[in-house]
Formats: structure tokens, sequence, C-alpha cells
């Protein structure tokens, strides 16, 4: 017969097939150990939990539980590095123009315009709300759940998730 670890009063046979500790709530709160759970998407309208043992352990790590809500969506591809292009050379300015500053002052550059070819893109949302937006969809979070958090429309959400994957195809 089995008997408690902790008290030493005997155990039911049954108990003793999993447990060796009795249930007097003194024995519960030394030897109770709690589970931890793992919630698993299976799909837009569920959720599954199970237990994180050493076999659900390796099931995540095989990608047996493929989180569906990542095919519509996928990866946040991180922002396009700067290209190490080095900058072309100044022309030498004709004599003729810098001989003497006008009354005015010294000539200044122009400043920079974006190229005809390709306009620099306006965004409606702000650099914080797409690295927000993305966060969360890397965490699995639907485009309209991320809109609530955000305070923007689920249609703004998708287009951040969409032209940041975009960017890392061009």
């Amino acid at each position: 017969m089995a008997h408690c670890v902790t008290c030493g009063t005997e155990l039911h046979p049954e108990r003793a097939e999993k447990y060796d500790y009795c249930m007097a709530p003194e024995c519960q709160k030394k030897n109770l150990k709690g589970l931890t759970m793992v919630a698993v998407g299976v799909n837009k309208s569920a959720e599954q939990y199970l237990l994180l043992d050493d076999e659900t352990r390796d099931d995540l790590a095989r990608g047996r539980y493929h989180d569906q809500r990542r095919a519509s969506f996928g990866t946040s591809v991180p922002a396009a590095t700067p290209s190490a292009e080095p900058a072309p050379p100044a022309k030498p300015a004709s004599p003729a123009k810098s001989a003497s500053p006008t009354a005015a002052g010294p000539r200044r550059p122009a400043p920079a315009r974006p190229s005809p070819s390709r306009p620099a893109p306006r965004r409606p949302w702000s650099r914080s709300q797409e690295k927000l937006a993305l966060l969360y969809n890397e965490q699995g979070r639907r485009p309209d759940e991320i809109a609530e958090k955000l305070g923007l429309t689920p249609y703004l959400v998708t287009q951040i998730i969409l032209t940041t994957r975009n960017r890392g195809k061009l």
C-alpha cells in the first residue's frame, strides 16, 4: 500500500497510480505542481489548449500546429536597408556663375526632390503605428483586432501589413 510522502497517511489505490501525496490541504500546498498550458491557433473561430509536455513541445517545434492566420498575411519583413551605392561626384561649377555672389548672398543648393519616376509614398499612418501593427501581426492577431488596439480601420491595418511585405519584395 502507498503512503503520502508528506504526512505518511495511506493513499487510495487509484490515487496512488498518479500521485504520491494525499488530499489534505497541507499536502496539496506542498506537493501540488501547476500545469503549463499552451494555446494553439487552430483557426479563426477557435483556439485549442494543450498541456505543454515534451511531446507537445516537439510537435510545436516541428510545426504541427500551424496558425492559419499566418497564411493570409505572412510574417512582416524588416525595413529595407539603404543601399550602399556611392553618391555621384559633384560637378564643378562653371567659372562664369561662381565668379561673384549675388547681392542677396551666396547661392544655396536647391533642396533634394524625390525622383519623378518614383514619388515618395504618402502613408496615413505613423511609423510607431506601423511597428505596432507588424508586432501584433507577428503575434498572430487579426487585422480587426489590431485595428481596435491602434484606433485604425481594419483596411488600413491590412494596408500597413501588405505594404511592408511588398517593400521586402521590391
